[in-house]
């Protein structure tokens, strides 16, 4: 009774982390068997959980590469893990109740409803239906065309499943791929003069990464974009510019040795997949330091709230900078689209970015000490940790255990949301009906 009582007693903050951390650990478990591997060995305790953890949080970062030392098995187990991680194990625990004919209540609705940062419960059961039926549908379709590509190169049967696989991982912005075969860790690069491939990538990341919240609205209303709700039109607008403007950044002062057709290339897929994708068509190293601190500013903020991406969410940096117009402007309220955002939504942005700063910089320089290299290189590798991105500067597999272990809890807080987190961690306060003095003190 008493351990009904106290599954009873747990927030739905504390659900959503302990379901993820259950999802952790059964990965791990089947990654350590001999049959996850090519060699037939058992993998290593601290290799697999890092991989779970990769896999689960949508990241990318690998410590063995997954085609030459992951067996069909071990690839299957992980490209699992990227599904229910992408999709949220809460939105898979409610399709298999509703399949299953169980009743959802009202506790699972509203679970369900702080998942995936939808803004009401009501309508949380047919919003879940819509995530899933989008969902195979985009990947099913993505690895339809994809087929054509990996056929030719490598036969119809791991051809299909390549197809299968990257789409998956590309639509939910996990960055995993089977392309090692043509040079450990080498990820797209083979195909980076490919425009077919390169779009069809993109565009896999771009819709896993806006969120379902908008894609619901797209669903309903189309090409009426007033009806929209002002958390898609905020998503869409900032996406947009978040992709464009580095590109042209990428376009003007990086790939000078390139054609202008592959520049355009490059430039484009550097900015999408930047931001929490993790795919790489070309060699990060050779960049310049300022294109690096861009990539890592994209890393950080990441995909969009209610997706598959992880990341400090464009949501996030487009209230914060709302908020900075309203304080230069001096206006009262911080307003968007003739729309006033409430007051707590500010405050909520403001101590996400802070806790995303503190975190980046925190590990970024332990590693740094730790394992005697460039910041700026381990802060690339921490910025890609906590935004679930996955690219690197090629350190992730030399890396101790300690930095390893940061790595891995930047990867969860980047997935399960800084937060959740911390709202698992701490009581909520009593509301109280006194308020102490006001006194004001100086900033700025």
């Amino acid at each position: 009774m008493s351990n009904k009582n106290k599954r009873k007693n747990m927030t739905n903050f504390q659900i959503i982390i302990a379901s993820f951390f259950c999802l952790i650990l059964v990965g791990t478990l089947l990654l350590m068997l001999p049959v996850s591997s090519q060699q037939r060995c058992v993998t290593s305790f601290p290799d697999a959980l890092f991989t779970a953890v990769s896999a689960t949080c949508v990241t990318g970062l690998v410590v063995k590469d997954t085609a030459t030392y992951w067996s069909l098995f071990g690839q299957a187990v992980i490209i699992t893990l990227i599904q229910i991680g992408g999709m949220g194990v809460i939105t898979i625990g409610l399709a298999i109740m509703r399949v299953s004919g169980k009743k959802i209540g009202l506790s699972q609705r509203s679970i369900m409803q702080e998942s995936i940062s939808a803004p009401q419960v009501g309508g949380i059961v047919r919003l879940t239906g819509f995530i899933l039926k989008t969902s195979a549908i985009i990947e099913l379709i993505g690895a339809a065309l994809l087929a054509p590509v990996f056929c030719k190169d490598f036969g119809i049967a791991k051809g299909l499943w390549y197809s299968v696989f990257h789409s998956i991982s590309a639509f939910c912005n996990a960055g995993f791929d089977l392309l090692g075969i043509r040079g450990k860790f080498s990820s797209l690069t083979s195909y980076g003069d490919n425009i077919y491939l390169n779009f069809i990538i993109m565009l896999l990341i771009i819709t896993g990464g806006i969120g379902f919240l908008v894609w619901s609205d797209v669903g309903t209303y189309k090409q009426h974009l007033k009806k929209y709700s002002m958390q898609s039109k905020v998503v869409l607008t900032t996406s947009v510019i978040l992709i464009f403007l580095p590109a042209l950044y990428f376009f003007v002062f990086e790939y000078d040795n390139a054609g202008m057709h592959d520049r355009v290339i490059y430039s484009l897929f550097q900015s999408v997949t930047t931001r929490t994708a993790g795919f790489n068509t070309t060699d990060l190293s050779a960049m310049d330091e300022s294109g690096t601190a861009i990539m890592i500013i994209l890393m950080i903020v990441g995909g969009s709230p209610g997706s598959t991406a992880g990341g400090m969410k464009t949501a996030t940096l487009a209230v914060l900078f709302l908020s900075a117009i309203t304080v230069f402007s001096r206006r009262n309220d911080v307003q968007c689209f003739k729309r006033r955002i409430p007051e707590d939504t500010v405050r909520n942005a403001g101590a996400v970015l802070f806790m995303y700063l503190v975190l980046f910089f925190t590990g970024g320089i332990i590693i740094s000490r730790v394992e005697d290299l460039p910041l700026l290189t381990c802060l690339f590798e921490t910025g890609s940790a906590i935004g679930t991105v996955g690219l690197t500067l090629g350190i992730t597999s030399t890396l101790s255990g300690v930095s390893r272990v940061i790595l891995m809890i930047l990867m969860f807080l980047g997935r399960v949301g800084g937060l959740t987190l911390i709202y698992a961690a701490l009581p909520s306060a009593e509301a109280s009906k006194v308020k102490l003095p006001l006194e004001k003190i100086s900033v700025g």
